[in-house]
């Protein structure tokens, strides 16, 4: 069926509409963070740079590293961008452009995003790392799409509702498992837990500046649920689209994120770039290394 060119923008170069990229020019392997600067940390490790580009937020390269290729995006912040990146992402990797049509041979990728998170546990350090084995998004985003319940562990969703009496008028959470073959890769370099991922930096990751918060004890209630030997760890504002639209679209997906706040024990480090830089060639030898 083809696509009608309303619903899937190509700019007159054949690059696709937001990110600005040609479907040969993204790499199997994708390292995705928030800031467009930090992609320079991962450029800084490349070899053999095809290019280098900007786009509003998205900054992208694509180069080799010991060998093999790897494509380093930005995305900006928030779970809308992420609906962004994700979908022209796998555009490019399964959309025939000339044809609007989608290719008989499914293209899988493994993109891992990479970013900064707060702790809500009293015992994960500032300047560790941690990979969400779960991802609970309370974004929404996933909600939007058909068949959302294939790809939450629906248990674990109502358990989490009825421990912190979900608020009806937020979106329905849900918890998507990262791709198998990343949390193999990061499970001896990386905490394992279940990462938030919120609608935005304040009220909805339980910040209050000036306005009550819906959920005034929703630090306490996420900090307290327990499923099994699963516990909430952290809180960012990515990794659950990522991990919810890569199980749709059949690619590997999962989040690492440096701690620089525990939001438990209300301390935070603001010079995390150099811990960030030392862990930016753990990150890309994992994502390349064979299954």
């Amino acid at each position: 069926m083809r696509i009608p060119e309303s619903e899937l923008i190509i700019n007159s170069d054949g690059s696709v509409f937001h990110l600005h990229l040609r479907p040969e020019e993204i790499a199997d392997n994708i390292v995705l963070v928030g800031d467009p600067g930090r992609v320079d940390l991962f450029g800084e490790m490349l070899s053999d740079k095809e290019f280098d580009r900007r786009s509003r937020e998205f900054h992208s390269v694509t180069g080799k590293f010991d060998g093999k290729r790897v494509t380093v995006l930005s995305t900006g912040i928030g779970t809308d961008n992420i609906d962004i990146v994700m979908t022209e992402l796998d555009a490019l990797a399964n959309i025939d452009f000339k044809k609007r049509e989608v290719k008989p041979e499914h293209r899988s990728l493994n993109i891992l995003r990479f970013g900064t998170s707060g702790s809500i546990q009293p015992d994960i350090p500032l300047g560790s790392f941690v990979f969400a084995e779960y991802s609970l998004g309370c974004d929404g985003l996933v909600n939007w799409y058909a068949d959302r319940d294939k790809c939450s562990n629906l248990e674990m969703e109502e358990a989490f509702k009825a421990h912190t009496h979900w608020n009806k008028h937020l979106p329905d959470p849900y918890f998507v498992r990262a791709s198998e073959s990343l949390i193999e890769k990061f499970k001896d370099c990386a905490i394992l837990g279940v990462t938030v991922s919120a609608s935005g930096f304040y009220g909805p990751q339980g910040r209050v500046v000036r306005i009550p918060l819906a959920m005034p004890d929703m630090l306490e209630k996420f900090e307290s649920f327990r499923f099994g030997d699963y516990r909430i760890t952290n809180f960012e504002m990515e990794s659950s689209a990522i991990a919810g639209l890569a199980r749709h679209l059949g690619h590997n997906a999962g989040t690492v994120c440096c701690i620089i706040a525990n939001r438990y024990l209300k301390s935070s480090n603001a010079d995390y770039q150099p811990v960030i830089r030392q862990y930016v060639k753990t990150i890309l030898e994992k994502l390349t290394e064979e299954d």
